[in-house]
């Protein structure tokens, strides 16, 4: 059994924890938290050992009711991989810590590609991330461009790719976010910083992206567009997409036109927290012009899809499964996913 420990449980840490736990091949050796709250409440109630940064802040655990197993070093000794899901910026701290005990280590995209030297998607360099010390899995928007364009440019060739991405706020339950009542350029620059991470893990895609952020928490729109290199049909491209176990198909005859219903329809289908791992393409978006031009739009849960791409990123680093194909295959039936279709 791969000994998983999870270094921050919040909006990702928790959802990485529970898919880890229902693996075949991996436990939950620890999670940490730096304060009491609901979610040190809830990793206590999953069963979770629970690790503080500072151990002099345990007496304010144990007056809330919450048992503290030790100090978030003594988890990282006992792991076999460190999954870091701290805020973007701390977790680059973090890596002497998982350096001095020689643990490996996987941080999710609110880092730099740099602090692990190789970002990670289980679609298009599962086999380059075997045995790797350090990984980074790359950003929620990221990881949804990468599964899609990889699968296009496998069979027709992707010459370019235009994408915006419209972006939400805030997570639900963040209270400090915004914009309540305006559409902010993020960045007023173009491009943003979306195509060089997807040329992080696809490094020959030519991608130019631009991004905003509106008032939902729910979930991202993509548009995009790709320039192929040899003619493609809608029907074929569909066909490809219904193939692909994390790409799902939103068809015209559930209604689904937006974001909130897509987020209760997984929530009526019984997801654990209504999450959506594979991509949301809209069928009636697809459309392919003059033989090359393609079109789509897709719905991304920024708070669900990088969670089975860390799945699968652990059992790269582990080493022991060696196809993208098994592990993929092994990580979805463990958290049920199903692409809708």
């Amino acid at each position: 059994m791969i000994k998983v420990a999870v270094n921050g449980y919040g909006t990702i840490g928790k959802r990485v924890a529970d898919a880890v736990s229902c693996q075949p091949d991996m436990e939950i050796i620890g999670v940490s938290k730096t304060k009491p709250g609901a979610e040190a409440y809830v990793a206590q109630k999953r069963g979770y050992p629970l690790y503080i940064a500072d151990i002099s802040k345990k007496d304010a655990f144990t007056k809330a009711g919450i048992q503290v197993a030790g100090s978030v070093e003594e988890m990282i000794q006992k792991a076999d991989i460190v999954v870091d899901a701290t805020p973007g910026g701390v977790g680059e701290g973090n890596k002497a810590l998982y350096e001095k005990y020689q643990k490996k280590a996987i941080w999710e995209g609110g880092e730099e590609h740099e602090v692990a030297g190789f970002s990670f998607n289980a679609s298009c360099n599962y086999e380059q991330a075997i045995g790797r010390q350090y990984a980074r899995v790359v950003s929620c928007n990221t990881t949804g461009l990468c599964r899609i364009i990889k699968l296009i440019d496998s069979v027709f060739g992707v010459k370019k790719v235009r994408a915006t991405m419209v972006r939400r706020g805030g997570d639900p339950g963040d209270i400090k976010r915004g914009p309540i009542d305006a559409i902010v350029l993020n960045p007023v620059t173009i491009p943003s910083h979306h195509g060089p991470d997807v040329q992080s893990v696809l490094p020959n895609i030519n991608i130019i992206t631009s991004a905003m952020i509106v008032p939902t928490t729910l979930m991202h729109m993509h548009f995009i567009n790709m320039e192929l290199k040899n003619p493609a049909t809608k029907e074929q491209v569909i066909e490809l997409i219904k193939a692909h176990s994390r790409l799902g198909l939103i068809e015209k005859s559930t209604g689904i036109t937006s974001t909130a219903q897509l987020k209760e329809f997984t929530s009526d289908l019984l997801r654990p927290r209504g999450d959506l791992w594979e991509n949301g393409i809209f069928a009636d978006s697809l459309s392919v012009l003059d033989g090359t031009d393609l079109y789509l739009f897709q719905a991304i849960h920024q708070e669900a899809d990088v969670v089975v791409e860390t799945v699968d990123c652990i059992r790269a680093m582990a080493g022991d499964v060696k196809t993208a194909m098994e592990s993929i295959a092994m990580t979805n039936k463990a958290v049920g996913l199903t692409a809708i279709r």
